[in-house]
Protein backbone atom coordinates (compact mmCIF):
# COMPACT_ATOMS: atom_id res chain seq x y z
CA UNK A 1 0.00 0.00 0.00
CA UNK A 2 1.29 3.52 -0.68
CA UNK A 3 1.97 5.59 2.38
CA UNK A 4 0.88 8.94 1.21
CA UNK A 5 -1.82 10.41 3.42
CA UNK A 6 -4.43 12.66 1.60
CA UNK A 7 -5.80 15.34 4.12
CA UNK A 8 -8.86 17.32 2.94
CA UNK A 9 -8.74 20.35 5.34
CA UNK A 10 -5.55 18.94 6.51
CA UNK A 11 -7.08 16.07 9.25
CA UNK A 12 -4.48 14.48 11.61
CA UNK A 13 -2.25 12.03 9.64
CA UNK A 14 -2.63 7.91 10.64
CA UNK A 15 -0.49 5.60 8.94
CA UNK A 16 -0.47 1.80 9.62
CA UNK A 17 2.99 -0.20 8.06
CA UNK A 18 2.13 -1.04 4.57
CA UNK A 19 -1.48 0.02 4.75
CA UNK A 20 -3.34 2.99 4.61
CA UNK A 21 -5.92 5.03 6.92
CA UNK A 22 -9.36 3.90 6.37
CA UNK A 23 -11.72 6.98 5.48
CA UNK A 24 -9.90 9.92 3.40
CA UNK A 25 -6.62 8.42 2.65
CA UNK A 26 -7.82 5.43 1.09
CA UNK A 27 -7.90 7.89 -2.12
CA UNK A 28 -4.01 8.23 -1.37
CA UNK A 29 -3.41 4.74 -2.52
CA UNK A 30 -5.41 5.28 -5.81
CA UNK A 31 -3.70 8.66 -6.42
CA UNK A 32 -0.15 6.80 -5.69
CA UNK A 33 -0.91 3.99 -8.09
CA UNK A 34 -1.93 6.83 -10.50
CA UNK A 35 1.20 8.82 -10.14
CA UNK A 36 3.26 6.42 -11.88
CA UNK A 37 5.01 8.49 -15.03
CA UNK A 38 6.34 7.00 -18.72
CA UNK A 39 8.84 8.19 -20.46
CA UNK A 40 11.96 7.71 -20.96
CA UNK A 41 14.09 8.00 -17.98
CA UNK A 42 11.19 8.47 -15.71
CA UNK A 43 11.01 5.80 -12.67
CA UNK A 44 7.95 3.11 -13.40
CA UNK A 45 8.53 2.06 -9.78
CA UNK A 46 5.28 3.08 -8.46
CA UNK A 47 3.56 0.11 -10.83
CA UNK A 48 5.98 -2.63 -9.97
CA UNK A 49 7.97 -2.56 -12.91
CA UNK A 50 11.16 -3.79 -10.54
CA UNK A 51 11.88 -7.48 -10.31
CA UNK A 52 10.65 -7.60 -6.76
CA UNK A 53 7.73 -5.86 -4.73
CA UNK A 54 8.64 -2.74 -3.74
CA UNK A 55 7.82 -2.31 -0.03
CA UNK A 56 8.03 0.90 2.34
CA UNK A 57 11.92 0.91 2.77
CA UNK A 58 12.35 0.82 -1.29
CA UNK A 59 10.15 4.13 -1.06
CA UNK A 60 12.30 5.92 1.35
CA UNK A 61 15.13 4.61 -0.63
CA UNK A 62 14.01 5.92 -3.59
CA UNK A 63 12.93 9.19 -1.98
CA UNK A 64 16.35 9.53 -0.77
CA UNK A 65 18.38 8.58 -4.24
CA UNK A 66 15.78 11.41 -6.13
CA UNK A 67 16.17 13.77 -3.63
CA UNK A 68 20.10 13.80 -4.06
CA UNK A 69 19.46 14.00 -8.00
CA UNK A 70 16.67 16.65 -7.61
CA UNK A 71 19.21 19.06 -5.60
CA UNK A 72 22.03 18.61 -8.09
CA UNK A 73 19.81 19.85 -10.98
CA UNK A 74 16.33 21.10 -10.25
CA UNK A 75 15.89 22.32 -13.34
CA UNK A 76 15.81 18.85 -14.90
CA UNK A 77 11.99 17.43 -15.69
CA UNK A 78 13.06 13.82 -15.05
CA UNK A 79 14.42 14.80 -11.28
CA UNK A 80 11.32 16.81 -10.91
CA UNK A 81 8.89 14.18 -11.77
CA UNK A 82 10.79 11.01 -9.64
CA UNK A 83 11.39 13.26 -6.67
CA UNK A 84 7.68 14.27 -6.62
CA UNK A 85 6.43 9.95 -7.17
CA UNK A 86 8.71 9.15 -3.95
CA UNK A 87 7.58 11.90 -1.66
CA UNK A 88 4.00 11.23 -2.48
CA UNK A 89 4.76 7.61 -1.95
CA UNK A 90 6.17 8.85 1.15
CA UNK A 91 3.36 10.91 2.60
CA UNK A 92 4.90 14.14 1.57
CA UNK A 93 2.37 15.62 -0.74
CA UNK A 94 3.13 19.64 0.03
CA UNK A 95 6.81 18.92 -0.84
CA UNK A 96 5.80 17.53 -4.38
CA UNK A 97 3.42 19.83 -4.99
CA UNK A 98 5.96 22.27 -4.11
CA UNK A 99 8.97 20.51 -6.86
CA UNK A 100 5.85 20.18 -9.34
CA UNK A 101 4.95 23.55 -9.16
CA UNK A 102 7.96 25.17 -9.99
CA UNK A 103 8.45 21.78 -12.95
CA UNK A 104 5.32 23.25 -14.23
CA UNK A 105 6.62 26.80 -14.50
CA UNK A 106 9.69 25.74 -16.76
CA UNK A 107 7.03 23.40 -18.85
CA UNK A 108 3.66 25.02 -18.97
CA UNK A 109 2.65 23.02 -21.86
CA UNK A 110 3.76 19.38 -20.94
CA UNK A 111 1.54 17.02 -20.33
CA UNK A 112 3.22 14.81 -18.09
CA UNK A 113 4.24 17.66 -15.65
CA UNK A 114 1.03 18.62 -15.46
CA UNK A 115 -0.80 15.46 -14.83
CA UNK A 116 1.97 14.61 -11.70
CA UNK A 117 0.98 18.28 -10.22
CA UNK A 118 -2.60 17.30 -10.83
CA UNK A 119 -2.09 14.25 -9.09
CA UNK A 120 0.29 16.23 -5.97
CA UNK A 121 -2.48 18.43 -5.85
CA UNK A 122 -5.24 15.72 -5.23
CA UNK A 123 -2.85 13.89 -2.79
CA UNK A 124 -2.40 17.49 -0.82
CA UNK A 125 -6.56 17.80 -0.58
CA UNK A 126 -6.53 20.99 -3.40
CA UNK A 127 -9.19 18.80 -5.38
CA UNK A 128 -10.22 21.54 -7.78
CA UNK A 129 -6.99 22.89 -8.54
CA UNK A 130 -6.22 19.24 -9.45
CA UNK A 131 -9.09 18.46 -12.00
CA UNK A 132 -8.61 21.26 -13.61
CA UNK A 133 -4.49 20.67 -14.06
CA UNK A 134 -5.49 16.89 -15.22
CA UNK A 135 -8.18 17.78 -17.41
CA UNK A 136 -6.03 20.70 -19.01
CA UNK A 137 -3.63 17.95 -19.64
CA UNK A 138 -5.78 15.91 -21.46
CA UNK A 139 -6.31 15.56 -25.06
CA UNK A 140 -9.85 14.91 -26.18
CA UNK A 141 -9.11 13.29 -29.19
CA UNK A 142 -5.89 11.54 -28.14
CA UNK A 143 -7.16 10.41 -24.16
CA UNK A 144 -4.32 9.27 -22.12
CA UNK A 145 -5.58 5.92 -20.03
CA UNK A 146 -3.18 7.59 -16.99
CA UNK A 147 -4.73 10.71 -16.55
CA UNK A 148 -8.12 9.41 -17.36
CA UNK A 149 -7.34 7.18 -14.47
CA UNK A 150 -6.08 9.93 -12.45
CA UNK A 151 -9.02 12.07 -13.25
CA UNK A 152 -11.20 9.06 -11.78
CA UNK A 153 -9.35 9.19 -8.25
CA UNK A 154 -9.90 13.15 -7.74
CA UNK A 155 -13.72 12.62 -8.83
CA UNK A 156 -13.73 9.58 -6.14
CA UNK A 157 -12.17 12.01 -3.67
CA UNK A 158 -14.92 14.53 -4.25
CA UNK A 159 -17.88 11.76 -4.01
CA UNK A 160 -19.00 11.55 -7.65
CA UNK A 161 -17.88 7.52 -7.47
CA UNK A 162 -20.37 6.79 -10.76
CA UNK A 163 -18.09 9.46 -12.91
CA UNK A 164 -14.90 8.21 -11.51
CA UNK A 165 -15.87 4.72 -12.52
CA UNK A 166 -16.90 5.43 -15.74
CA UNK A 167 -13.20 7.18 -16.38
CA UNK A 168 -11.77 3.64 -15.04
CA UNK A 169 -13.73 1.79 -17.45
CA UNK A 170 -12.39 3.94 -20.07
CA UNK A 171 -8.95 3.98 -19.01
CA UNK A 172 -8.99 -0.06 -19.23
CA UNK A 173 -10.64 0.00 -22.64
CA UNK A 174 -7.28 1.93 -23.56
CA UNK A 175 -5.94 -0.32 -21.19
CA UNK A 176 -6.86 -3.73 -20.38
CA UNK A 177 -6.18 -5.55 -17.24
CA UNK A 178 -3.72 -2.26 -16.27
CA UNK A 179 -2.92 -3.38 -11.87
CA UNK A 180 -3.20 0.15 -11.57
CA UNK A 181 -6.35 1.51 -12.85
CA UNK A 182 -8.04 -1.84 -11.32
CA UNK A 183 -6.48 -1.12 -8.10
CA UNK A 184 -7.94 2.20 -8.14
CA UNK A 185 -11.73 0.59 -9.14
CA UNK A 186 -11.13 -1.85 -6.24
CA UNK A 187 -10.67 1.29 -3.78
CA UNK A 188 -13.42 3.18 -5.57
CA UNK A 189 -15.68 0.48 -4.44
CA UNK A 190 -14.25 0.51 -0.66
CA UNK A 191 -15.11 4.23 -0.60
CA UNK A 192 -18.62 3.46 -1.17
CA UNK A 193 -18.39 0.07 1.16
CA UNK A 194 -19.00 -2.11 -1.01
CA UNK A 195 -16.51 -4.34 -0.42
CA UNK A 196 -16.88 -7.44 -1.79
CA UNK A 197 -17.20 -5.78 -5.14
CA UNK A 198 -13.81 -4.10 -4.18
CA UNK A 199 -12.48 -7.28 -3.20
CA UNK A 200 -13.49 -9.04 -6.61
CA UNK A 201 -11.41 -6.49 -9.02
CA UNK A 202 -8.28 -6.28 -6.30
CA UNK A 203 -7.90 -10.29 -7.04
CA UNK A 204 -7.87 -9.52 -10.82
CA UNK A 205 -5.61 -6.44 -10.30
CA UNK A 206 -3.13 -8.41 -8.09
CA UNK A 207 -2.27 -11.29 -10.71
CA UNK A 208 -1.51 -8.83 -13.45
CA UNK A 209 1.74 -8.43 -14.60
CA UNK A 210 3.20 -5.11 -12.41
CA UNK A 211 1.12 -5.53 -9.89
CA UNK A 212 3.35 -3.99 -6.86
CA UNK A 213 3.33 -3.99 -2.65
CA UNK A 214 0.46 -1.84 -2.82
CA UNK A 215 -1.51 -3.64 -4.70
CA UNK A 216 -1.02 -6.22 -2.37
CA UNK A 217 -2.23 -4.53 0.59
CA UNK A 218 -5.22 -2.86 -0.60
CA UNK A 219 -6.03 -6.61 -1.60
CA UNK A 220 -4.94 -6.99 2.40
CA UNK A 221 -7.11 -4.11 3.79
CA UNK A 222 -10.31 -4.88 1.96
CA UNK A 223 -10.16 -8.70 3.43
CA UNK A 224 -9.46 -7.75 6.63
CA UNK A 225 -12.09 -4.65 6.44
CA UNK A 226 -14.60 -7.82 5.63
CA UNK A 227 -13.21 -9.23 9.45
CA UNK A 228 -11.11 -12.02 7.73
CA UNK A 229 -8.21 -11.26 9.59
CA UNK A 230 -6.19 -13.94 9.19
CA UNK A 231 -6.65 -14.27 5.49
CA UNK A 232 -5.35 -10.36 5.51
CA UNK A 233 -2.44 -11.40 7.60
CA UNK A 234 -1.33 -13.82 5.28
CA UNK A 235 -1.72 -11.43 2.29
CA UNK A 236 0.11 -8.96 4.40
CA UNK A 237 2.90 -11.19 5.53
CA UNK A 238 4.16 -11.99 1.99
CA UNK A 239 6.10 -8.72 2.00
CA UNK A 240 5.68 -7.14 5.26
CA UNK A 241 7.23 -8.60 8.10
CA UNK A 242 4.88 -10.78 11.03
CA UNK A 243 5.52 -7.68 13.49
CA UNK A 244 3.65 -5.57 11.11
CA UNK A 245 1.39 -7.69 9.40
CA UNK A 246 0.53 -8.44 13.17
CA UNK A 247 0.37 -4.09 13.88
CA UNK A 248 -1.88 -3.80 10.46
CA UNK A 249 -4.17 -6.36 11.39
CA UNK A 250 -4.34 -4.99 15.41
CA UNK A 251 -5.63 -1.65 13.55
CA UNK A 252 -8.13 -3.15 11.46
CA UNK A 253 -9.79 -4.74 14.61
CA UNK A 254 -9.75 -1.69 16.55
CA UNK A 255 -11.37 0.16 13.57
CA UNK A 256 -14.05 -2.38 12.86
CA UNK A 257 -14.25 -2.41 16.47
CA UNK A 258 -15.18 1.26 16.86
CA UNK A 259 -17.40 0.89 13.70
CA UNK A 260 -19.45 -1.93 15.04
CA UNK A 261 -19.69 0.39 18.63
CA UNK A 262 -20.70 3.30 16.71
CA UNK A 263 -23.19 1.77 14.34
CA UNK A 264 -24.56 0.41 17.81
CA UNK A 265 -24.50 4.23 19.59
CA UNK A 266 -26.76 5.27 16.38
CA UNK A 267 -29.14 2.39 16.39
CA UNK A 268 -29.95 2.61 20.12
CA UNK A 269 -30.40 6.72 19.82
CA UNK A 270 -32.69 5.92 17.25
CA UNK A 271 -34.80 3.32 19.33
CA UNK A 272 -35.09 5.74 21.82
CA UNK A 273 -38.60 7.08 22.77
CA UNK A 274 -39.10 10.84 22.15
CA UNK A 275 -40.63 12.62 25.00
CA UNK A 276 -44.34 13.63 24.34
CA UNK A 277 -44.11 17.18 23.78
CA UNK A 278 -45.92 19.47 26.66
CA UNK A 279 -48.98 20.16 26.36
CA UNK A 280 -49.67 24.45 26.08
CA UNK A 281 -51.39 25.45 29.17
CA UNK A 282 -55.24 26.63 28.07
CA UNK A 283 -55.47 30.46 28.21
CA UNK A 284 -56.92 31.74 31.24
CA UNK A 285 -60.22 32.91 31.21
CA UNK A 286 -60.71 36.70 30.86
CA UNK A 287 -62.97 38.99 33.14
Amino acid sequence: MPLATVHPDRPARRTVRGLLPVAGALIAAQLALAGCTTSSGVDRGTTGSVGKPMTSSDFQQQESYWNSRYARDPASKENALNFAAALLRTGNSDQAVAVLQKAAIRYPRDRQVLAAYGKALAADGQLEQALGAVRRAQTPDQPDWRLLSAEGTILDQMGEADAARALYQKALALKPNDPMVLSNLGMSYVLTDQLPQAEQVLRIAVVQPGADSRVRQNLALVVGLQGRFQEAQQIARAELSPQQAEENVAYLQAMLANRAKTAATKTAAAKKPVPAQAQAMPPLPSG
